[in-house]
């Protein structure tokens, strides 16, 4: 069950990629599951479709899905079944939530993660 609570800073893209990651993550979404079309999850999470489709081209650049055209778009097969991909999802999940917690989004988290990374 996905939800959104525009309520939050968290950009409504970024609670919807976070929470697709930790289904994946956790297993609820498995190898070749086929996730609601961009107009379909548009609906049902009352959000713009342009959204939803920024969120799942995200999630695909990602490699945590692949899209097939009118065939939709599935977990991908060869990450999500990785033991060590899931063990980094979790990780990155949890350090993207520690990190908005903080009030970082994730472009200001993944721009700290570069500079940083260059002093390491």
């Amino acid at each position: 069950m996905l939800t959104i609570d525009p309520s939050v800073s968290v950009p409504l893209y970024e609670q919807l990629r976070d929470q697709v990651i930790a289904q994946i993550s956790a297993g609820e979404l498995a190898p070749g599951d086929k996730l609601p079309s961009v107009r379909q999850l548009a609906t049902e999470l009352d959000l713009a479709p342009n959204t939803v489709a920024r969120t799942y081209k995200g999630l695909e650049e990602a490699g945590y899905v692949q899209t097939r055209g009118r065939n939709g778009t599935t977990v991908a097969e060869d990450l999500a079944s990785n033991e060590t991909h899931r063990r980094a999802a979790a990780l990155t999940s949890e350090y993207l939530r520690q990190m908005g917690a903080l009030g970082f989004s994730t472009e200001r988290t993944i721009a700290y993660l570069q500079r940083n990374s260059l002093r390491a």
